[in-house]
C-alpha cells in the first residue's frame, strides 16, 4: 500500500483543523476537519479558488437560511425551501463548490434552533479553519517543472524520429513503417504532458505563465498535421528529384527540431521547393496531375506544420521583450 503526499497533507490538515476547533471550543468541531478534507485539491490555485468560493457560499447560504427559518420556522419544510432557493442561487453566482459544505453548516442552525451572531460566527470559524489549513498544507507542492521539461525533450525526440523515418521511406519506398501508429502515440503523450503543464501553471498563486501549456498545444497541432502528411505520403508517388528535395527538408527539420528553432529557415526551404515545382513541365496524364496535386498538398501541410512553430516562437518572443 502506497501513501501519497496528498493523503498525508489531507490527514494533517483535517487533524489540525479538528484540534484547533476543539481548543477554541467551537460547536461541531468535526465539521472543520471535513471542510479541510474537501478543500485540499491538486493545486495551490484550485485550493485558493475553492476556499474563497466556499466562504462566499456560506454567506449566501446563511442569508437564505435566515429568511427561511425566520418566516417558516426551524423545521424540515424550511430546510427544504432553503435548498430550493440556495442551490440555484449558488449555481447562478458560480458558487457550486460550496453547496454541500455550506448546507451541512446550515443544518447546525436547524439543530440548534438558533441564528444568533454567536452561532453564525461559529460556522464561519469552522469554514475558515478547514479552508485555512487546506491552503496552508498546499503551500508545499512538488516541483513539476523538471518533469514538464523532460516531457518536452521526449516529444521533440519522437518528432525527430518520425521525420527521419519519413525521409528514409522516400529513399526506400518499399520499406515497412509504422509511422501513423507512432504519430498517435505522440498525440497521447502530448495530452498527458499538457495535463502536467496545467498542474504546474496552477501551482502558482498569482503569476500563471502559460508557456508550457501553449508549447504542448503547439506540438499537438503539429502532430495533427504530421498525421495528415503521413497519410498523404502513402498515396503519393514521388519522382527522384522531388524525393531528394523533400527528403533533404525532412532531414533538416529533424536535425533542427528543438524548442528554440523559429522555423523560418524551414519555411524558406519549403518556399524553394515550391519554386522548383513551378518550373517543372506540366503533367501529361491524369495520374501525373493527381500525383502532382497530392505532392503540392503535402507541401502545404508541411508549410502549415512549420508555421505553427513559427507563430508560437514569435508570440512568446514578444511576451518576453
Amino acid at each position: 500500500m502506497r501513501i501519497g503526499l496528498r493523503t498525508v497533507k489531507t490527514a494533517l490538515s483535517a487533524t489540525l483543523a479538528l484540534l484547533v476547533a476543539s481548543q477554541l471550543q467551537l460547536l461541531y468541531p468535526t465539521a472543520a476537519a471535513i471542510i479541510a478534507l474537501l478543500s485540499l485539491t491538486n493545486t495551490k490555485h484550485s485550493s485558493l479558488i475553492t476556499g474563497i468560493s466556499r466562504l462566499f457560499s456560506l454567506a449566501l447560504a446563511t442569508a437564505i437560511a435566515y429568511l427561511c427559518f425566520t418566516f417558516i420556522g426551524f423545521n424540515a419544510v424550511a430546510f427544504g425551501v432553503y435548498l430550493l432557493l440556495f442551490i440555484p442561487s449558488a449555481v447562478y453566482f458560480k458558487l457550486s463548490e460550496g453547496i454541500s459544505v455550506s448546507s451541512v453548516l446550515v443544518t447546525h442552525y436547524l439543530i440548534e434552533q438558533d441564528l444568533s451572531w454567536q452561532l453564525i460566527t461559529n460556522e464561519f470559524a469552522l469554514m475558515i479553519l478547514g479552508v485555512g489549513f487546506a491552503l496552508l498544507f498546499n503551500l508545499y507542492m512538488p516541483n513539476r517543472e523538471e518533469k514538464v521539461r523532460e516531457n518536452q525533450l521526449i516529444i521533440e525526440s519522437l518528432f525527430k524520429n518520425i521525420l527521419e523515418k519519413m525521409a528514409d521511406s522516400l529513399a526506400e519506398p518499399e520499406s515497412e513503417t509504422h509511422l501513423l501508429k507512432d504519430c498517435l502515440q505522440i498525440h497521447d503523450f502530448i495530452q498527458k504532458s499538457s495535463h502536467e503543464a496545467q498542474l504546474l501553471m496552477e501551482n502558482h498563486w498569482l503569476a500563471r505563465d502559460s508557456y508550457y501549456l501553449d508549447y504542448f498545444q503547439m506540438r499537438r497541432l503539429q502532430s495533427n498535421f504530421l498525421k495528415d502528411m503521413l497519410q498523404l505520403l502513402e498515396k503519393t508517388t514521388i519522382e527522384p528529384l522531388q524525393s531528394k528535395q523533400i527528403r533533404d527538408i525532412l532531414l533538416y527539420t529533424a536535425d533542427h527540431f528543438v524548442e528554440e528553432n523559429d522555423g523560418q529557415t524551414n519555411l524558406n526551404k519549403i518556399a524553394e521547393v515550391y519554386e522548383s515545382y513551378r518550373t517543372m513541365p506540366l503533367p501529361q496524364t491524369r495520374e501525373e496531375f493527381e500525383n502532382r496535386a497530392r505532392l503540392f498538398h503535402f507541401l502545404q501541410l508541411f508549410e502549415a506544420f512549420m508555421e505553427i512553430k513559427a507563430d508560437f516562437y514569435t508570440q512568446h518572443q514578444e511576451e518576453r521583450i
